[in-house]
């Protein structure tokens, strides 16, 4: 890999980790939402979703300390 592509790489590493996390809370804060309104179900299923976010960030973080070790 050469040393452009890695460093975009990393960059979009950066971007996917921010991004997700920005999206788990706004999901989070509208399952919250969600339950006030008596959808409790939907409620569970957002943060379900946002949970699943969270472990896409994880992954992609890890990946991004891995990257940054070579």
């Amino acid at each position: 890999m050469g040393s452009d592509d890695r460093a975009k790489l990393r960059a979009l590493l950066n971007y996917w980790v921010e991004h997700n996390q920005e999206h788990s809370q706004e999901v989070k804060d509208w399952a919250d939402k969600a339950r006030s309104l008596g959808e409790a179900k939907v409620a569970e299923e957002m943060v379900q979703a946002a949970e699943a976010m969270d472990k896409a960030s994880a992954l992609l973080s890890q990946s991004l300390k891995r990257l940054e070790e070579e």
